[in-house]
């Protein structure tokens, strides 16, 4: 179908992928989003990440995910039609000065952890899981907020055995410590970190790690929670496979890492604003964010939490 079928309104954001209009579909008056992405090069053709999301959104289908409504391919650009929302949540947060009341919290999380529980059920990872991936509407006669997951263009399909991937996905705020360290063999672990990081953002309004690099965003996670053993020294620092990782080895040189850091993880959640989540919400926190990629709790146990019966 043709893009002039669409009029573009105004521009909402921009980035390596292309730029996003808020548009109208002038056959329905529907008011979409265009993600368009410019064809530079005739040798490189389509990028495999436009093509990635194609195929994973057409496949998709579920209220927590966004729409794909049409695909527009010309010579020159590529222009994919979605559903459009009102802001991301990284722009809801900022509006709110980071101040989330518990109740939307909870439903946030609940919302997002569908979303993952229905990607990973279909062998779908989404791998840069992120505010500014996430969609947020208010319905227009009131109640709850919609969330909705959006940008699939790192989504991969995964199966048995576990494919060697690239180390290079997730925005670095919200990586695994598997992923820092180099794994190239992950599954749904590494989406349900990103879920733990972002369950803390809502509660503090800030990100929980905020690191300038690989080796910084390991040090401010191993400070928070003590930096980990494959020994058992409880539960929040046990991580069994450290060692198989291709940085591990080169990570622990460094003098920043020699230094043991206990962490006390505990203190801090009960320390405003991470107080917000309660007891319970803090359990689920941590069984989301533990070091051992296998030993976090999946979206479906998640969604079973006695957090979301609180």
């Amino acid at each position: 179908m043709s893009s002039q079928r669409y009029q573009k309104l105004d521009k909402v954001g921009e980035g390596t992928y292309g730029v996003v209009y808020k548009a109208k579909d002038k056959q329905s008056g529907a008011i979409v989003a265009l993600k368009r992405m410019r064809l530079d090069s005739e040798d490189e053709g389509i990028p495999c990440s436009a093509i990635r999301e194609v195929l994973l959104l057409k496949e998709l289908k579920h209220e927590n995910i966004v729409r794909l409504l049409d695909v527009c391919h010309s010579e020159k650009k590529l222009t994919l039609v979605f559903e459009f929302l009102d802001m991301d949540l990284k722009a809801y947060l900022d509006s709110l000065s980071g101040n989330i009341p518990p109740p939307e919290i909870m439903s946030f999380q609940k919302q997002l952890l569908r979303s993952i529980e229905y990607c990973h059920q279909r062998s779908v990872l989404h791998r840069d899981l992120k505010p500014q991936n996430l969609l947020i509407s208010s319905p227009p006669g009131g109640g709850p907020k919609k969330l909705v997951l959006a940008d699939f263009g790192l989504g991969r399909a995964f199966g048995i055995p576990v494919k060697r991937y690239t180390h290079e996905v997730v925005t670095l705020w919200y990586r695994a410590p598997d992923v820092l360290l180099g794994s190239i063999h992950y599954g749904c672990g590494v989406d349900m970190w990103s879920c733990g990081c972002i369950f803390a953002e809502l509660a503090q309004g800030k990100p929980l790690f905020a690191g300038k690099n690989d080796s910084h965003q390991l040090l401010l996670v191993f400070k928070f929670f003590g930096t980990p053993s494959t020994r058992d020294k409880g539960e929040h620092r046990v991580f069994e496979s450290l060692h198989s990782f291709p940085k591990s080895e080169q990570t622990f040189k460094s003098d920043d890492f020699k230094k043991e850091q206990p962490g006390d993880v505990m203190q801090r959640l009960k320390t405003a604003p991470l107080d917000k989540l309660g007891v319970e919400g803090a359990d689920l926190l941590l069984r989301q964010l533990r070091y051992e990629p296998g030993a976090r709790i999946s979206a479906k146990d998640s969604l079973a939490h006695p957090y979301f019966k609180s």
